[in-house]
């Protein structure tokens, strides 16, 4: 056995399963968790971005797709929202597989996986294919979107509670820039007078590398495995889904803007191709990298507060859009989308630092302390974020469905811009009667700094 002073190195069996994980303990985790931890996330990122680059490929081969493609906006629309549908639909099974075969071996199979839409893109990327082969491919992007969830909920346990912000912002944020990423290789290849299969190409070797990557320097946790009934636990408990509600504001928000902003640009302004895409990747790289900090803000002042003051300050750039939308003024309208774009990454790694700060609390009232309440928290929270991520991620797909109906209707996305001004003045009072408010007086609202780990009130989630 391991006193609590001790630091044991975390025995492995076959396959780097480690058996003993104890990231609350601090001289576990500043002796060796810490290590394994960071090695594992660093991994854990490349994997994500390879994925999310492969989910919003499609953000980018429509703009390749001209005249002789046969398309219409409206299908390019169709086409990226049936994407982002898979992406957010396969976050469901990804978060029950870490359980199901550990988080290294899900990252090694998930990342092959990628092989799969990526050269069957490659095979019929040309003038002549039909829609309906597009949209079958496609949809076998969606794919990629799936790492996210597995992604988060495997190193939602690699870390403790008082670090998780910041982790999971870093995880998370990496993937994300795999959007701007692919947009920018996209933006050089269309410079240099190349086409889609060059981008695509670029791709197939990385997959490689990333799954290769995590087979030689990830590790499995074996108190994560054989644990599927979490899942079902977290979808009975309703502040899983008045999160998801909140992340659909924030991270539905990111991805749909991903996909759909270089096709706002041509069909409401009139850009080609280049010109879209000049700019495109602006908003998701600044959104990105914003994330992480979003988390560390969350850390520091609660989830909850900077949740409801980043819905305000979306609302806001969302109403100069649509005042810029009516003026057909493009300057205004590109800045303005850059910083929702910003607003959108920043909401991101708050909302998401609440979700275990939520579980926590639950363990506290249930009478749990120490190990035991971080076990409960970190059990629930890693299954509810891949059923956060999922549904965040259909926000995305209301997000194209909602520009493709815009344009079909209005010929601009004014009509959008409306509706989504009107959700995120859903978003901030959800995110205030529910976590805001009041306490809840089943939860303990004083703090403690013993190993026992922070006892925190909802309003500071």
């Amino acid at each position: 056995m391991t006193g609590p002073g001790t630091a044991p190195v975390p025995p492995s069996k076959g396959g780097r399963w480690i058996q003993h994980w104890d990231p609350e303990n601090e001289t576990f985790w500043k002796e060796t968790g810490e290590k394994v931890a960071r090695r594992n996330l660093f991994f854990s990122v490349l994997s994500e971005h390879i994925g999310f680059s492969i989910w919003t490929l499609w953000s980018v081969l429509v703009l390749f797709m001209g005249p002789e493609y046969g398309l219409t906006p409206a299908d390019k629309f169709m086409l990226t929202s049936m994407v982002t549908l898979v992406g957010a639909v396969v976050r469901v099974p990804y978060t029950f597989a870490v359980a199901i075969f550990g988080g290294r071996n899900w990252t090694i199979i998930s990342a092959a996986l990628l092989l799969i839409p990526t050269c069957a893109a490659f095979a019929v990327m040309e003038p002549g294919t039909s829609f309906s082969t597009f949209l079958l491919v496609g949809l076998l992007a969606g794919i990629g979107g799936g790492n996210f969830a597995s992604s988060m909920t495997n190193i939602n346990a690699f870390f403790p509670l008082r670090k998780k912000g910041w982790a999971l912002g870093l995880n998370a944020g990496g993937g994300n820039i795999g959007v701007p990423v692919a947009q920018l290789a996209a933006l050089a290849i269309i410079g240099a007078g190349g086409g889609p299969r060059v981008l695509l190409g670029i791709y197939i070797p990385l997959i490689v590398v990333a799954a290769v990557m995590a087979a030689l320097f990830m590790d499995n946790l074996e108190n994560v495995k054989n644990d599927t009934g979490a899942a079902k636990d977290a979808a009975r408990d309703g502040h899983t889904w008045i999160m998801s509600l909140l992340y659909v504001g924030t991270f539905g928000s990111f991805i749909g803007y991903s996909f759909a902003f270089g096709q706002v640009l041509q069909n409401q302004f009139g850009r080609t191709p280049l010109e879209a895409a000049y700019v495109t990747f602006l908003g998701p790289l600044l959104g990105s990298l914003i994330r992480p900090v979003g988390g560390r803000l969350a850390d520091r002042f609660g989830g909850a507060r900077i949740s409801l003051w980043n819905y305000v300050a979306m609302a806001a750039a969302t109403a100069v859009l649509i005042g810029a939308s009516m003026e057909k003024s493009l300057a205004l309208f590109t800045a303005a989308f850059v910083v929702l774009f910003v607003l959108s990454g920043l909401g991101n790694g708050s909302t998401f630092k609440m979700i275990p700060g939520i579980f926590q609390n639950k363990a506290l009232a249930k009478g749990l302390q120490g190990e035991e309440a971080a076990a409960y928290g970190r059990r629930l929270s890693g299954a509810s974020m891949g059923l956060i991520g999922a549904v965040g991620a259909l926000g995305g797909v209301g997000i194209n469905l909602a520009f493709r109906q815009s344009f079909l209707s209005y010929g601009s996305g004014t009509g959008a811009f409306v509706a989504f001004l009107a959700f995120y003045a859903v978003c901030f009072v959800v995110t205030w009667a529910v976590y805001l408010r009041r306490t809840d007086p089943r939860v303990p609202v004083t703090t403690a700094t013993s190993e026992a780990k922070p006892q925190l009130s909802y309003a500071e989630v």
